[in-house]
């Protein structure tokens, strides 16, 4: 059994109670929630953290070097976890597992032999996304990665990367208002 708190419109709020231990919320007669008997932090649909930001105008990269795609435009951040400003990166402050989503967009004018994208955490390669080789190619390519991993909650950040690999021309990750290059994430469940 379990201790239950009903909120309903006829009778308002009772309660009835007995001792193990287990508390559930119900709301009329159909919603129930049973409320975890682990410490930590009890997590509802409304205050999980989650963001979406993507590159906002298009960024200049070096030929084979890992560069950060500066996701600098947000669509969301419920969290505020996510800096837009200067390192474009994702703070979780809630310990637990996360999933990642990220897409990157480039071309050159002459030539794209190679294109990939990574997730980095604290600093370094964590989770690799589509790489993608072609030879002779003047066009632009999107390439995708996802990936659900551990954030501690404290001192853990997550960052996107990419790379673009050509052998002339100039080079760039390429921004369209959100559907081109963009990283996203939200908690998908408490530690």
């Amino acid at each position: 059994m379990a201790s239950i708190i009903t909120a309903t419109v006829a009778s308002g709020l009772t309660q009835s109670a007995d001792n193990s231990g287990v508390l559930q919320l119900a709301s009329g007669t159909g919603n129930l929630v049973t409320v975890p008997s682990v410490t930590g932090t009890a997590m509802v649909s409304g205050n999980m953290p989650a963001f979406s930001a993507y590159l906002g105008s298009n960024q200049s990269v070096s030929s084979g070097v890992n560069t950060k795609v500066q996701c600098n435009t947000e669509e969301f951040d419920t969290a505020s976890a996510y800096d837009s400003a200067t390192n474009y990166r994702f703070t979780p402050l809630v310990a637990g597992y996360y999933q990642f989503n990220w897409q990157l967009s480039c071309r050159n004018s002459t030539n794209i032999s190679r294109i990939s994208c990574v997730l980095y955490k604290n600093g370094s390669g964590f989770k690799n996304g589509a790489d993608i080789f072609n030879t002779n190619s003047t066009i632009g390519y999107k390439v995708t990665g996802s990936a659900l991993v551990y954030a501690n909650g404290t001192t853990d950040y997550f960052e996107f990367f990419g790379q673009v690999q050509t052998t002339a021309g100039t080079n760039e990750f390429t921004a369209g208002s959100g559907a081109d290059s963009y990283f996203q994430g939200y908690l998908a469940r408490t530690a």
